[in-house]
This record gives C-alpha cells, sequence and structure tokens, in this order.
C-alpha cells in the first residue's frame, strides 16, 4: 500500500511518500480502508519531535490520528464490527495513524460514521468534536441558561463548541475573525466579537461569563503576551464559573472561586457516537475547508506552520 511516513524527526522534508506494508489486524484490532484522514496541529508537533516524551512514536511512523474509512479486516477478540461497516475513530497519536491507505485501529475507540455526508469529511470530526465536548460537559459542567465566552470560536475545536453550547441552551459568545463569521453565525452564537478589529477585554467591558473557554492556538515566541492575554480572559470569569483552556492554562489560584482546567482530549467512543449522532440529526455540522491527496501531506504542514490553512483539511489516499 501506500503511505505517508517519517523516518525520522525532522521538517515537513521528513515525511515521504512511499510504499508500507499493509497492516493486518491483531487482537483487539480492525483494518480501516481509509477515506480520509484529518490534519491537526499536533501531528506536526508529534513530526518535529517536540512531544517525544508524551508520545513517543515508533519510526518509520504514519501520522494522522483522526480518520474514516470501511473496515476491510476483523482481529480475533473484536465484536460489534463486521467487513463493510463505516467508522470514524480518534486512534492513539503514538500509533500508525491514517495518513496511509489502510490503517489498524483499536476496536474499541472507533463509532459507526455518519451516514449523511462524505465519508471522508468525517475525519474532521473525532479528536476536534471531542475536545469540544469535553470542555463542555465534563470539566465545564455547562447548563442551560449559562452564558460562555469561546474564544478561538473560528477554529475547528471552537466551531463545534458553538454549536454544542448553543444546543445545550447557553448564551455564546463568540471570539474570531471576521471570516469566520458567517459560518459561526449559523452555528446560533448569540453574539460575535471581532478580536482584529476590538480587544476582547473592550468588547466584553463590564460583563462577566459563566465559563471562558479559551481555544486559540498560542505561539512559544509570544508567550509573554499569550500570558497576558490569558490573564485577561480569566478576569472575565463570573465569580464561581470556571476557565477551561486547551492552550495556554489559566492560574491554579484564580481566585474569586473561579475554577481553571487544562484540557487534554482523550478519545472517547460512546461520546464521539453521541457526535455522530446529532450530525446524522441534522444538528452537528462538520466544517471542512478542502479535501487533499494525501501526497500533498507535507505542504498542508508547511501551510500550517506558517498560519495559512484555510480551515479544517482532510487528506484522501489516490
Amino acid at each position: 500500500m501506500k503511505a505517508v511516513r517519517y523516518h525520522s524527526y525532522g521538517d515537513s522534508d521528513v515525511l515521504v511518500y512511499e510504499d508500507a506494508d499493509r497492516p493486518v489486524a491483531g487482537a483487539g484490532q480492525v483494518v480501516v480502508r481509509v477515506a480520509g484522514a484529518a490534519f491537526n496541529l499536533l501531528d506536526a508537533a508529534i513530526r518535529a519531535g517536540l512531544l517525544q516524551q508524551v508520545f513517543p512514536v515508533g519510526l518509520p511512523h504514519v501520522p494522522n490520528y483522526d480518520v474514516a474509512g470501511v473496515i476491510t479486516e476483523v482481529g480475533a477478540d473484536v465484536s460489534g464490527w463486521s467487513v463493510g461497516d463505516a467508522v470514524v475513530g480518534f486512534l492513539p497519536p503514538a500509533a500508525a495513524g491514517g495518513a496511509a491507505e489502510y490503517v489498524a485501529a483499536p476496536a474499541e475507540v472507533l463509532a459507526a460514521a455518519p451516514r449523511t455526508g462524505e465519508l471522508a469529511d468525517a475525519a474532521a470530526l473525532p479528536s476536534v468534536g471531542l475536545a469540544a465536548w469535553q470542555a463542555l460537559f465534563e470539566h465545564a459542567d455547562l447548563k442551560p441558561g449559562q452564558s460562555v465566552l469561546i474564544d478561538g470560536a473560528g477554529g475547528a475545536v471552537g466551531g463545534y463548541a458553538v454549536q454544542l453550547a448553543e444546543q445545550a441552551g447557553a448564551t455564546v459568545t463568540a471570539i474570531a475573525s471576521a471570516r469566520s463569521h458567517d459560518r459561526i453565525r449559523s452555528y446560533g452564537a448569540d453574539r460575535i466579537i471581532d478580536y482584529t478589529a476590538t480587544p476582547i477585554a473592550q468588547a466584553v467591558a463590564g460583563e462577566r461569563f459563566d465559563v471562558v473557554l479559551h481555544l486559540a492556538p498560542t505561539s512559544p515566541d509570544l508567550e509573554p503576551t499569550s500570558a497576558e492575554e490569558t490573564a485577561q480572559l480569566v478576569d472575565l470569569v463570573a465569580d464561581g464559573g470556571v476557565f477551561v483552556s486547551t492552550t495556554t492554562p489559566g492560574p491554579e489560584d484564580a481566585g474569586r472561586g473561579v475554577r481553571t482546567v487544562r484540557v487534554f482530549t482523550r478519545s472517547d467512543p460512546a461520546q464521539l457516537a453521541e457526535l455522530v449522532t446529532r450530525v446524522d440529526a441534522g444538528d452537528l455540522k462538520i466544517d471542512v475547508a478542502e479535501r487533499r491527496p494525501l501526497t500533498d501531506l507535507a505542504a498542508v504542514h508547511d501551510q500550517a506552520a506558517a498560519g495559512r490553512l484555510p480551515g479544517k483539511t482532510i487528506l484522501t489516499p489516490a
């Protein structure tokens, strides 16, 4: 089969499109013929060798842990799945991923794929959809009638967070650049703030929110600025509220009874199945900016590093 792999850590030029052995299903695994695999910024960080202690991959490594496809082989000790089933999953990031024609996946992390839309595009749902779900409902314990401020609402996680918070009966204030406003408005946000036009603290002066969800990515060389901006966001949390971040963490002791949480998303097939149910019901939209051939993966990494990706990108085998 064809796959994109890297044999050493490094820049995007270590990514090689090449022949690789087709995987065989081990105990507890199924083999999936890949329809689509989503690019995530974490893929690039792992490739660069920045997370070797957290995600120690075996080399050569096939990246892309968000995948959608069809089962072609079922291994021993697997129940509930059959050849021909369309599935979606958030695979272990350190294991072989979906940047290939086939991938061996732990059966326990998979959910049935949405019946609506393109199967390849379903790869845009797992890890980012789960990040939004876990941030809002596990960590923030969001309730109907509460107010939530979502910083980074234009991103992949943010788009799902806006939709889920709105459906939960919260009042949603979304922070995003103008290019995302139409999409976020269609998701049901009550108010949208363009942070490039007005500083957040100025735009919401005098207000506080039950939940502040911080999703905007930060760069290590901007850490002093990001820390200052994070502190400003924490100040926007109401007394007894919660600050939830998938990026720069808030202070351990924020005062005023404010709880701060750093989210580390985990694979959860039951939660993923609930997200799929909402997609099929028309309540949750999967947004894919572009679908590109697997041979473009190195270019996608370069565009992401330059901040030029137009949105969620799906890679498809030739």
